[in-house]
């Protein structure tokens, strides 16, 4: 079971009516309605309640955020245990007794393919007049409602900088370790369906590498490394610290990360696609309703994670 939080005593939960009991690990999503946030803590998840005090937004503050700090905190925190190509960074500050704090990160960039954009905000310069919201994390520091507070003030600010439309994912799909603990519980995107985001479908079906440690290798991280592009290092020396070899001198990238893959016992992961949704931007409601989207909105929005599928040992 995932940790209460603090102060929240699970007995009297149970036998209040009007409020919902802590949810169950493998009940990693909970109504749109819920009272229930969920955090994440060096990779663990944990829950806040609104009853816990509530948000307080004069005790907190959004500012822009440079690479390297935003960099170490998702790293530190993020289940994907990963940092994406990033344009803007916003970091949620929690001001407690005149000290900032940072307790959460939102960062926008740039996609692996420009279709991304485009196929759903058409009429919106990519990566200028629409971003993808790729990192969005808070930790267990932060009380319920926070999500929402933070992600409007980037919003705000986006705004304000000529950004008009921005597309996220939520990773349905749950995923485990080599040993089999749970390290990805799988979301629907909760809090973007709290913030009024539109649902548009799923990101096409497509089969993920898993690492030993349940992350996901990346198409992008292993094409840096099969044409020795900016950032090879990185990814060539996280498979080494997996246990893979280290490249011999004049050997074929491509098929040393064939190799190293299959040394680390990668498996193959069918995955069905993220769920995407879209925020078009504006000062008001008509504006935000003049931006045309290149998909249909699909209603109802997703309500549970996709159910776990068993991994495949990948054959080079």
């Amino acid at each position: 079971m995932a940790p209460a939080a603090p102060g929240a005593d699970p007995e009297h939960l149970m036998k209040t009516a009007v409020q919902e009991t802590l949810p169950l690990l493998d009940l990693p999503e909970v109504p749109t309605a819920s009272d229930w946030c969920r955090r994440w803590t060096h990779f663990k998840p944990s829950w806040r309640h609104r009853s816990d005090g509530g948000f307080d937004a004069r005790r907190f503050e959004v500012h822009p955020l440079p690479e390297k700090p935003a960099k170490d905190f998702v790293l530190a925190h993020h289940y994907s245990a990963s940092y994406p190509s990033a344009t803007r960074r916003y970091g949620l500050y929690d001001n407690l007794e005149g000290e900032l704090r940072l307790c959460g990160v939102a960062v926008f960039g740039v996609p692996a393919g420009s279709k991304v954009l485009t196929s759903t905000l058409p009429d919106l310069q990519p990566n200028t007049e629409s971003l993808v919201c790729s990192r969005f994390v808070l930790t267990d520091a932060c009380p319920g409602n926070s999500e929402s507070w933070f992600l409007a003030r980037c919003f705000e600010d986006l705004l304000a900088a000529g950004v008009r439309g921005v597309v996220s994912f939520a990773d349905p799909v749950p995923r485990q370790d080599a040993s089999g603990t749970l390290i990805a519980v799988g979301h629907v995107g909760t809090i973007y369906k709290a913030s009024n985001a539109i649902y548009t479908g799923r990101a096409p079906a497509r089969t993920i590498k898993l690492l030993p440690d349940g992350t996901v290798l990346h198409d992008r991280a292993a094409q840096k490394v099969r044409r020795q592009e900016q950032g090879h290092r990185y990814v060539e020396n996280m498979l080494i610290s997996l246990g893979a070899p280290a490249p011999r001198a004049g050997s074929d990238p491509g098929t040393w990360l064939r190799e190293a893959l299959a040394a680390i016992g990668t498996r193959d992961l069918r995955h069905r696609g993220a769920h995407r949704y879209v925020f078009p931007l504006g000062k008001n409601r008509r504006e935000r309703e003049l931006i045309r989207l290149g998909r249909p909105q699909i209603s109802p929005p997703p309500r549970q994670p996709d159910q776990p599928q068993p991994a495949h040992p990948n054959c080079p």
